[in-house]
């Protein structure tokens, strides 16, 4: 059921769209710096903590550590640094409660449309906000300055599944990762999990261990995956808290971890052979004499064209070791009465059958983007310091890194976005947009192979070939990126509700 259209338009100075973790480390580092902007969080769900809330999987957590993970100004207290889902969530929600930031947070507010008139210099949300008692939705009518997108990158209402032929065959139970039922009883089962990335490779341990243990979990790859193991807990963070004193262990930890992971997967990249030996030794020391290390953990792609998978303590090498976990490589002919046919001839019986095959990817919740009455298609648009948008004034989006920590680049991005707003106001502009040099030549923006980013390609973003325009992927390099001065020669303004324009000179951008 909708309601009429509410009358009653209100006004921001910035917007955040998101309460995960992007959106929660963006509305703390503006209400922070930027405390005479008028702010706003809408959230399309009834609950802070974005994927940390809507994923309910067996065994779900980071598959990064919590010192690089986590905020940076916010230190991780637990001794675990590999963190499930429901600590991960109550750091969030503390961090909600310790900046006051609850007052900001509109949750069942979705935004579906966003309008930019030159004119006026401001964006025009329309968002739909349904009443959580009768489940009506109100029309609401938002005006903002700045919009902060931190929205992630894939469907919450709907996760990658491909169509199996026979799958109404199937007498058991079908499932995704992105949709569990809280009531699956899955104890003395027969699982079979379809996928190999990080979501199959946390569940494996996760249902084959345990009180209410699977029977016996197996995990379908087409494709093997890199996967490595780790600690759960950083004895070396350990230390330096006791030696530092909390918050400055935190603080060195981080640094230590931001450097060596740049290192290993800088080494990876630089040196794919002999990083693959490496993996290869380190799986067949954990795994069962005589196991197939080659067919089952030896991918055709490089270390790092796609993610690679950590298992905390070697978690997922155990199970497998122990016999109540088994790898097959093979593809799917069919689903059966009983289970899943291989195209080798070999059937697996299930009672069970997990899709972890992956997100469908949307950005920013799929929503209409207009500027000045044309209808802006995303895929047109190239990333600028890996935050702004060609073709979209006054528009942040939060994407992160896929080869550290998603969350290391929300500090950069928020410091960057903070200076910039300041430079704005000081320098009497309010509209920014960052304008492509002519032909310059692009590309996807996420440097992927994996399945995901494949399919994703013609609805996201591009980059171009240098800076500012290429989408950095580690820390290192976006802290020199964003650190810099605020404006440059691609960057263009607009002073006086957009009665003048200048693109100003990077020898005039410091601020």
């Amino acid at each position: 059921m909708t309601d009429e259209a509410s009358s009653a338009v209100e006004e921001f100075d910035v917007v955040i769209i998101g309460a995960g973790i992007s959106g929660i480390g963006a509305a703390t580092y503006i209400s922070r710096e930027l405390p005479g902007k008028s702010l706003a969080v809408l959230e399309g769900r009834d609950n802070i903590g974005g994927t940390w809330d809507l994923f309910r999987y067996p065994g779900i957590r980071s598959d990064s550590d919590l010192h690089t993970f986590g905020y940076e100004f916010k230190r991780w207290r637990h001794e675990a640094a590999i963190a499930d889902a429901p600590l991960i969530r109550e750091y969030l929600q503390e961090t909600v409660e310790e900046n006051n930031l609850a007052p900001l947070i509109r949750f069942r507010h979705r935004v579906v449309r966003s309008e930019w008139s030159s004119a006026d210099s401001r964006w025009t949300l329309t968002v739909e906000a349904t009443n959580p008692v009768t489940g009506s939705t109100t029309v609401r009518t938002i005006r903002a300055g700045w919009v902060f997108a931190a929205t992630g990158y894939y469907r919450y209402d709907q996760g990658f599944s491909p169509e199996f032929p026979g799958r109404d065959d199937f007498e058991g139970v079908v499932v995704h990762p992105q949709h569990w039922p809280e009531d699956l009883d899955y104890s003395g089962k027969r699982v079979v999990i379809i996928g190999s990335g990080a979501t199959a490779v946390t569940m494996v341990p996760a249902m084959a261990t345990g009180a209410g243990a699977a029977r016996h979990v197996t995990m379908l790859q087409r494709t093997p995956t890199f996967i490595m193991a780790a600690p759960r807990v950083d004895r070396v963070a350990l230390a330096l808290t006791k030696l530092l004193g909390a918050q400055r262990g935190y603080t060195a930890t981080r640094f230590k971890n931001i450097w060596l992971e740049h290192a290993i997967v800088k080494g990876l990249r630089t040196f794919p052979k002999a990083g693959r030996a490496l993996i290869r030794r380190e799986n067949i020391k954990r795994l069962p004499a005589g196991f197939d290390v080659d067919k089952h953990f030896n991918p055709p792609y490089d270390p790092w064209d796609q993610r690679l998978c950590l298992a905390p303590d070697g978690d997922f090498f155990e199970v497998i070791r122990a016999g109540s976990a088994s790898v097959v490589t093979d593809s799917i002919a069919r689903f059966s009465k009983r289970g899943i046919v291989l195209n080798s001839g070999e059937e697996l019986e299930a009672d069970i059958i997990v899709t972890a095959t992956g997100l469908n990817m949307r950005l920013f919740d799929g929503m209409p983007i207009a500027v000045d009455g044309r209808e802006i298609d995303i895929a047109d648009s190239v990333a600028y310091r890996g935050m702004l948008l060609s073709g979209i004034p006054n528009w942040a989006m939060a994407i992160g890194y896929t080869t550290s920590s998603w969350t290391l680049k929300v500090s950069l991005m928020c410091r960057y976005f903070v200076d910039l707003v300041k430079h704005m106001d000081a320098n009497g502009y309010d509209s920014a947009v960052p304008i492509p040099l002519p032909g310059m030549a692009r590309r996807p923006v996420m440097d992927l192979k994996a399945g995901y980013a494949k399919r994703g390609e013609k609805i996201l973003p591009k980059q171009g070939p240098t800076a500012p325009w290429r989408m950095a992927m580690s820390y290192p390099e976006d802290a020199k990126a964003l650190r810099g001065p605020v404006a440059d020669e691609n960057l263009e303004f607009g002073a006086g509700r957009s009665t003048s324009r200048a693109r100003v000179e990077g020898r005039q951008a410091h601020v």
